[in-house]
C-alpha cells in the first residue's frame, strides 16, 4: 500500500504543491528520501523516525522509501517532517488515507515530536486555496499568519501526539479563529513633530511622499538627514490590506516576520550599511532570496553615506528602480521578487565645498 501526503515548497515568493509518497519495499531497515531533497530534507530521516517513537507510535522495521513529487523542484528545508511522518503512520495502519483528504500539511519536527515554526506559510495557504484544498495544517505558532488567507480551514498542531489525536477523531484540535487585535508594527516611523527646524526639507519631503518620488539629501553631518529619512514612512499612505499581504508574502518567505506580527501594516523601512553587497542588495545566493530592494516593497529604502556604497551596488538598482521588480537567474532557472520602493539617500558635502 502506498500513502500519498500533500504538503508543500516555496519557489521565489510561490508555493508549489509537493505530493509526499510513502512507500515499504524489502530490505535493511532504514528511509531513503527521493525527490530532489537538499541536506535539511535528507536529515528529516532521523528527525522523524525519533519523532515517531516519542510520540508513542510505532515505526514500522522496513525499509521506507520516501518520494517528494514533481522531482523537477527542488525541495529546500525541514518542512517535510510533518507530511512524512504522517505518510509512515498511515502506511502502518494507525490512520486511514481518508483522513487527509484535501489537506495539505507543513511543519518541521523536533526529536520529542514538537511541531516548529516553518518559513513562507503565507504563500502555502494562498497555494492551498487557489489548488482547492480544504484544511492546511501548519505549526501553532504559524496559525495565524496562514488565517490572512481565507477560504480555507487552519488546523493549528503543536506536537505530533496531538495531531494524531485530532485525525484519529480522539481529540479533534478547532481550526484557527483570527484575532481581532491590532498587529505589532514592523517599524515605528518617527513622527516629523520630533524634527526642529529644516521646513524646506520636511517639504520636499512631503512632495516626495505624494508623489512616490526619490530624495537625495545632502548636508554636513548631524543636520538631521538621517532623523529626517526615518520620518518619512509616518506621512506616508496607509498600506491597503492588498499591499499589506503583498509585503507580507516576501517577509514570510524570508523569514523575517516579527513574533506575533501575522500581517505587516505599516510600510516598511530598510536601512542597510554601506559595505552589503550587490546580492545582498537585490538578492541572490544559490537559491535566491529577497534582498533588501524586496525587503523595502511599498516602503522606504534608506541609502545613508551614498557615495560609500560601492558603484556596481549604485548600478545594479537602476532596472529595478525603473521596472518595480528584480529578476535573478541561476543555472537552475530565473526568479522575480517585487521591488516596488522608494529611494532615500544622505550623503555629506564634498570636503572642497
Amino acid at each position: 500500500m502506498l500513502s500519498r501526503i500533500f504538503s508543500c515548497a516555496v519557489v521565489g515568493l510561490e508555493g508549489v504543491v509537493v505530493e509526499v509518497e510513502v512507500d515499504f519495499t524489502n530490505g535493511q531497515p532504514g528511509m531513503t528520501i527521493v525527490g530532489l531533497p537538499d541536506t535539511a530534507v535528507q536529515e528529516s530521516r532521523e528527525r522523524v523516525q525519533t519523532a515517531v517513537k516519542n510520540a508513542g507510535l510505532h515505526f514500522p522495521r522496513h525499509r521506507v522509501v520516501v518520494n517528494l513529487a514533481p522531482a523537477s523542484v527542488r525541495k529546500v528545508g525541514p518542512y517535510y517532517d510533518l507530511p512524512i511522518a504522517l505518510g509512515v503512520i498511515v502506511l502502518g495502519g494507525h490512520l486511514a488515507p481518508e483522513t487527509l483528504e484535501s489537506t495539505l500539511v507543513i511543519g518541521e519536527l523536533s526529536l520529542d515530536g514538537v511541531v516548529r515554526h516553518a518559513r513562507g506559510v503565507l504563500p502555502m495557504a494562498a497555494t492551498a486555496r487557489a489548488q482547492g484544498y480544504k484544511r492546511i495544517i501548519v505549526p501553532e505558532m504559524d496559525a495565524a499568519e496562514a488565517a490572512l488567507i481565507p477560504g480555507i480551514e487552519v488546523i493549528p498542531v503543536s506536537t505530533l501526539a496531538v495531531l494524531f489525536d485530532h485525525l484519529s477523531g480522539s481529540h479533534l484540535i478547532p481550526p484557527y479563529q483570527p484575532s481581532d487585535e491590532v498587529p505589532v508594527p514592523l517599524y515605528l516611523p518617527t513622527d516629523f513633530a520630533e524634527v526642529k527646524g529644516q521646513e524646506h526639507v520636511k517639504r520636499a519631503l512631503e512632495v516626495a511622499a505624494a508623489g512616490g518620488h526619490n530624495v537625495l539629501m545632502t548636508g554636513s553631518p548631524g543636520s538631521g538627514k538621517t532623523l529626517l529619512a526615518r520620518a518619512l514612512p509616518g506621512i506616508l499612505p496607509e498600506m491597503s490590506i492588498d499591499e499589506s499581504l503583498d509585503v507580507t508574502r516576501i517577509y514570510s518567505v524570508a523569514d523575517q516576520l516579527p513574533a506575533g506580527t501575522p500581517l505587516i501594516r505599516h510600510r516598511p523601512f530598510r536601512a542597510p550599511h554601506h559595505t552589503i553587497s550587490h546580492a545582498g542588495l537585490v538578492g541572490g545566493g544559490n537559491i535566491p532570496h529577497p534582498g533588501e530592494i524586496s525587503l523595502a516593497h511599498r516602503g522606504v529604502l534608506f541609502l545613508d553615506e551614498f557615495p560609500e556604497f560601492g558603484q556596481r551596488v549604485l548600478e545594479v538598482l537602476r532596472q529595478p528602480m525603473e521596472d518595480k521588480f528584480v529578476t535573478i537567474s541561476r543555472a537552475q532557472g530565473s526568479l522575480t521578487f517585487s521591488a516596488n520602493f522608494q529611494l532615500i539617500a544622505a550623503m555629506n558635502p564634498c570636503p572642497c565645498g
